[in-house]
């Protein structure tokens, strides 16, 4: 299975043009033949808390279209943040959409301790079967809570997929955190940062995948947006970039 993640200094709230550079990374997955593309947490608006209440939608929105188009007509599955609305509540979430199936929308359940005066927990925790591998998504704090990760591997998880936004403070503790997620569980991990900054934090980017032994395979740097494709089969890195692709 080839999973890509994406590392990016998207503008702040402006989700259409983010759609925009969004599509462009997508493409560029597409012509390497990914199966799955994961951006960072509230990539799509920027980690602005600030704005959610202006931002917030649902998976049913409209502009949200041309990703489920782009995943049905290249079979590919794309994960993107976004925050949500259900109700008066509001959540932190990752729309996932899937070929010609109906969409998903997966809440951050664990939320830092900044966020619960903005946002509620949510509550559907998630693994995503594929021919090859099963794949547990996490936003961010939810790597630090040992139940996240422990679901994951009691339902068989293959691949852990962290879209994070990470500061310079607290990205060396979370590195450590994922490459011993990855050790202990046998997980392939994934983790797709920031650059810049975003809702007041200076972001550290370093995103990065481990092998199952916990050791890295990739890391991009702190300043540069990249995209890296991993094969699972096969164990190859298939690109890093840090070209920007836009439309």
């Amino acid at each position: 299975m080839r999973i890509a993640i994406v590392q990016l200094e998207p503008i702040k709230g402006n989700i259409e043009r983010n759609t925009m550079i969004h599509i462009g990374w997508i493409n560029q997955a597409i012509n390497l033949h990914t199966d799955m593309i994961v951006f960072p947490e509230l990539s799509l608006s920027r980690y602005e808390p600030e704005l959610a209440i202006s931002l917030a939608t649902n998976q049913k929105d409209k502009r949200l279209d041309c990703f489920q188009k782009l995943s049905d007509e290249n079979n590919i599955t794309i994960g993107i943040g976004l925050p949500m609305r259900e109700e008066e509540e509001l959540y932190i979430s990752m729309i996932i959409f899937q070929p010609e199936k109906r969409r998903i929308t997966y809440s951050k359940q664990y939320l830092y301790p900044t966020e619960v005066s903005t946002f509620k927990p949510g509550s559907n925790p998630l693994v995503l079967k594929f021919e090859t591998d099963i794949v547990a998504p996490a936003i961010c704090y939810e790597l630090s809570n040992k139940e996240h990760y422990e679901f994951a591997a009691q339902n068989n998880a293959t691949v852990y997929l962290a879209s994070v936004l990470n500061s310079v403070n607290g990205i060396d503790s979370d590195l450590k955190k994922l490459s011993d997620i990855a050790r202990s569980y046998k997980m392939v991990t994934f983790m797709a940062n920031f650059i810049g900054e975003s809702g007041g934090y200076k972001c550290a980017g370093k995103s990065s995948i481990w092998n199952e032994n916990g050791e890295i395979i990739k890391q991009l740097g702190d300043k540069e947006e990249g995209l890296m494709i991993y094969d699972t089969e096969t164990k190859v890195l298939l690109t890093a970039t840090n070209t920007r692709y836009s439309q």
